[in-house]
């Protein structure tokens, strides 16, 4: 019943509270009318959600597929077209889509932006730079090798692909088979996702506890080995940049390592200092970030932060923009009712820039 207050308080009965209180100010009530008017069906929205997460009723909608098959192509244009070529249960609820989503946003928002069918493209309107198609569409397609079951089909095959989670929090607690969906997406790539932040394991030690730090494991890592047949994560409560210091993930790969930052507030007045050391050695990699807002705001805030701290050191790799497999479902502040979001609903991608090497003629 948190917000019970609230919403009970519908046009009628607003109207009913103005006569009775009798404001001063007749524009002052009218500002504050339409401002509840903009909310009062969200809030509404939000509170229901919340109810359906503890009114213990099955939830289908949590049930994953498995591998997809080589004969299926998945579509990445938005939601409707991944859960049904992915051959979800039909969701035919609002709600449950909106719960669904709420989970699935953040292997999807990595996955929508690296694979080969992404929504983002080069053409007009896709926001995808030239930048970007070199950088991020090799990453998690390595080419077929003919491999085969018995000795003689051995081959060689591509190193992991690394993605480095920064700053993570709700989402290093996610269910695993959560992740897994991400893995399924690129079934001949072994993905390796790798948790970073000092508030990766909160209200995890029960499930984790934190390992001593030892001169084998110094930085205390996590370590789950075959979540799934291709994917393995690794979660550090440190962070990134002592472990960078360190040399503890060196080399870095351009090809097939990626950073992503979900929520990061890079420009935000409290935690944009956390940044500005981390800020050029995420450039300095030359690996691609991908980072994504709670609102168009949000997003616009730490893209100009960025563009203003780091100016003719960074390519843009992604336009900021509206994110096609952002949260459906709506979160709340409680300390502020009119700050409301959304996991993931913006995305961009950058990277440190590049330099093309200039030829001489020896004769010169």
């Amino acid at each position: 019943m948190r917000y019970a207050l609230i919403l009970r308080i519908n046009r009628r009965e607003f109207r009913s509270l103005h006569t009775t209180l009798k404001p001063e100010n007749e524009e002052h009530w009218a500002d504050d009318f339409e401002a509840h008017l903009e909310i009062c069906d969200t809030l509404r929205q939000i509170n229901e959600d919340d109810h359906d997460l503890h009114s213990g009723r099955w939830f289908p909608e949590f049930e994953y597929p498995g591998p997809q098959l080589d004969e299926i192509v998945v579509n990445m244009t938005n939601w409707d077209t991944y859960f049904y070529t992915r051959q979800y249960e039909a969701i035919n609820n609002e709600r449950s889509m909106r719960q669904v989503t709420r989970l699935l946003t953040y292997p999807l928002t990595v996955g929508s932006v690296l694979h080969e069918l992404s929504p983002y493209n080069i053409r007009k309107g896709g926001r995808l730079t030239p930048e970007g198609l070199k950088t991020l569409r090799y990453t998690l397609h390595p080419p077929k090798t003919g491999q085969g079951p018995d000795i003689k089909g051995l081959r060689l095959s591509s190193p992991p692909v690394r993605i480095f989670i920064l700053g993570a929090r709700a989402e290093s607690s996610l269910p695993r088979e959560v992740w897994t969906q991400l893995s399924y997406l690129f079934p001949l790539s072994h993905i390796h996702l790798i948790f970073i932040g000092p508030e990766s394991m909160t209200n995890r030690d029960a499930e984790f506890p934190l390992p001593e730090r030892t001169p084998a494991n110094p930085f205390g890592a996590i370590v789950e080995d075959r979540v799934s047949a291709k994917m393995k994560i690794t979660t550090y409560v440190d962070y990134f940049h002592t472990l960078h210091e360190a040399n503890e993930f060196y080399p870095y790969d351009p090809y097939f390592d990626c950073f992503m930052l979900f929520h990061p507030g890079l420009g935000h007045p409290a935690s944009s200092y956390e940044w500005e050391r981390t800020l050029p050695q995420l450039l300095e990699t030359k690996i691609p970030v991908l980072c994504t807002g709670y609102t168009e705001w949000d997003m616009t805030r730490d893209w100009q932060w960025v563009m203003e701290k780091c100016a003719g050191e960074v390519d843009l790799l992604l336009e900021p923009g509206e994110n096609r497999f952002r949260s459906l479902r709506w979160d709340l502040n409680d300390l502020d009712p009119q700050d409301i979001s959304c996991g993931n609903w913006g995305v961009w991608a950058f990277r440190g820039k590049r330099y093309e090497a200039t030829r001489h003629n020896s004769s010169e």
